[in-house]
């Protein structure tokens, strides 16, 4: 108790918190929340392992869509065993190099998961509106580029985060929002000014997110314009038909994120569940959906899926 009523540069630990309101529940809060990690884990991996296996799928689409699943899943281990060590265990310390740590890869595997839409809107845009140049564009090589650049740019826009925090006092308060370490919460307990971190934080989310959904949205606003280009109606509805799985993991990534970071900004007064509700909507469900999501709207992959399930059976 003496740590909780002075001053620290920094903190030996930081509390971490389940959901207010509902301490006597977490035992069974942490049944659904375990499914959904095996679900994320496991559907991800299984959609990795088909695009792998499949010859017919060594398509660039596909490639981008195993090197998406593959950041869901680095998403998914980033917060897994804080989470379920507040609400199976009720374990809340998490130490303070270690609390850096994990918001750094939370906020590292969002910014790659970002980049890989981004990378799959253009996808669709170079086989919609430049069929002729699609192989051309999209060569092996290129692919590995924009997965590796994906990670490059998440790595240095993310690293500033944690050295920033470590400058910064902390006292008293060291008690977070979530089960897990997310930069604004974590920024918000210290105890001198927040001035830097607040305008670098505005500055990664500009160049990471709203670059990406600016490039996506003129992306779609090009594959449009080429779409209703053609004659009949049931090409049109072909076309756009392929780019639906797509558009509606864009939507299940950054309704929520949109929405956690305009409440991080102008909510700060108001009730805190809105805030652990979005957040855990953008980090636990985003990795769930998006297999289920593919594995239902996309029918090379539910053949796949078909193919290796009835081996598994025989």
């Amino acid at each position: 108790m003496s740590m909780l009523n002075s001053t620290h540069h920094q903190p030996p630990f930081f509390l971490l918190s389940g959901i207010p309101g509902l301490e006597a529940s977490h035992i069974w809060i942490s049944i659904p929340l375990s499914i959904m990690y095996v679900t994320a884990i496991l559907g991800n991996s299984i959609i990795i392992h088909i695009v792998h296996k499949t010859p017919s799928l060594h398509e660039p689409q596909y490639v981008f869509l195993s090197l998406l699943a593959a950041t869901d899943i680095g998403m998914s281990a980033s917060t897994l065993p804080t989470v379920l060590k507040v609400f199976i265990f009720n374990h809340r310390e998490i130490e303070f190099h270690g609390c850096l740590a994990q918001m750094f890869f939370i906020h590292t595997f969002s910014s790659m998961e970002s980049a890989m839409l981004l990378a799959m809107a253009f996808d669709h845009f170079m086989a919609i509106r430049n069929p002729l140049c699609y192989t051309t564009a999209l060569t092996p090589s290129r692919i590995t580029q924009m997965g590796l650049a994906a990670v490059a740019r998440g790595v240095a826009l993310m690293i500033p985060l944690p050295i920033l925090l470590q400058q910064l006092p902390f006292c008293r308060n060291i008690v977070l929002s979530y089960s897990f370490c997310f930069h604004p919460d974590v920024m918000k307990l210290a105890c001198g000014s927040i001035r830097v971190n607040v305008i670098y934080g505005l500055v990664l989310v500009l160049c990471s997110f709203g670059v990406d959904s600016i490039f996506i949205v003129l992306s779609y606003a090009l594959i449009l314009k080429t779409v209703l280009g053609i004659a009949s109606r049931e090409g049109c509805l072909k076309v756009l038909n392929t780019c639906v799985s797509h558009i509606l993991t864009v939507f299940i990534f950054y309704v929520p994120l949109i929405a956690l970071a305009l409440i991080h900004r102008i909510g700060r007064y108001h009730s805190p569940l809105p805030h652990i509700t979005l957040s855990n909507i953008f980090l636990f469900l985003t990795p769930v959906l998006n297999p289920l999501v593919y594995s239902v709207k996309t029918k090379q992959i539910r053949s796949a899926l078909g193919r290796l399930f009835k081996c598994k059976t025989r």
